[in-house]
């Protein structure tokens, strides 16, 4: 197969771009560490569990298992029985675990990336999120989106439910700040 070597480049930047922003032990947490504690600060209240970040993470329960006990060690996330279903954990931040992401050294990586244009960027982040879908189909996992863009999404009446959205699928009511986080079961609506 034959690609553009504009492609190919853009894979090594962001092959090396990845590798810098995870130098090091960055606040004590090594790489998988901080990816578990990101993901626990993205996901919605129905996706923080260990097997939904096992799928993000694309690893093993048991790698996952061990990295939620170090973080849980340290102080960062907790663990409780699911409301839901008894027999599930959620996993949550603790107020270090938020304070702490204030350091998360992909910020340095954010910070470079913002130089950009308001244009180039919102380019370059449909161009990534597009080659990820793209990625993600061809190994058979689950995208992961915002709630708002999935099409179980259902803008609701502020005026008749606190909480002023719902997912369809579930049956939840969903707060704004629901919508914005992210949730393994999404499914990407139609354009």
């Amino acid at each position: 197969m034959s690609l553009p070597l504009a492609a190919v480049e853009a894979a090594h930047l962001i092959d090396r771009l990845d590798r810098l922003a995870r130098h090091g032990e960055a606040g004590g947490l090594n790489p998988a560490q901080w990816e578990a504690l990101r993901f626990v600060a993205r996901a919605n209240r129905f996706s923080r569990t260990p097997a939904a970040l096992a799928e993000y993470l694309g690893s093993t329960r048991g790698t996952v298992s061990q990295t939620l006990i170090m973080l849980e060690k340290k102080g960062y996330v907790t663990r409780q029985a699911s409301v839901r279903d008894r027999r599930s954990v959620v996993l949550g931040l603790t107020p270090f675990g938020q304070r702490t992401l204030g350091d998360d050294p992909i910020l340095a990586l954010a910070s470079g990336l913002a130089t950009a244009g308001t244009e180039d960027l919102a380019l370059l982040v449909e161009s990534l999120r597009s080659a990820l879908h793209a990625m993600i189909a061809r190994n058979g996992g689950r995208a992961f989106g915002a709630c708002h863009t999935c099409r179980h999404f259902r803008h609701g009446d502020e005026g008749t439910d606190p909480l002023p959205h719902r997912c369809a699928l579930l049956g939840e009511s969903l707060s704004d700040a629901d919508s914005r986080a992210i949730c393994v079961e999404h499914q990407q609506a139609a354009a």
